[in-house]
């Protein structure tokens, strides 16, 4: 009887809650609901994706890359010739010496 007892005042005080995805309301929709708040949002049918693509864009990317053409084409000139030159070492240092293998015939 105790115990019968026991079981009932814990379920009457510690009630679980279900989660708000079991009550249907969707994925995002934590049930939360602000007043006041506006969101406008423009349809992707409604916009023009390469608006001012030719009479900004290409201007703009024209002059990026006239602006810093200074401070990457040496780096990259440079590097290429480290490499080459490198190149050519290894190649060099590949070939036989004249005479090199001469004695064990």
């Amino acid at each position: 009887q105790a115990y019968n007892c026991l079981i009932h005042f814990y379920k009457r005080k510690f009630k679980m809650r279900t989660s708000l995805a079991l009550r249907s309301i969707g994925f995002g929709g934590l049930g939360v609901r602000v007043r006041g708040t506006t969101k406008y949002h423009l349809s992707p049918m409604e916009q023009r994706a390469f608006a001012g693509a030719l009479s900004t864009g290409l201007p703009n990317t024209l002059w990026r890359i006239r602006s810093s053409f200074f401070t990457t084409v040496p780096t990259f000139v440079i590097s290429y010739l480290i490499y080459d030159s490198a190149e050519k070492e290894h190649d060099r240092l590949q070939r036989k010496q004249p005479g090199q293998f001469d004695h064990e015939e």
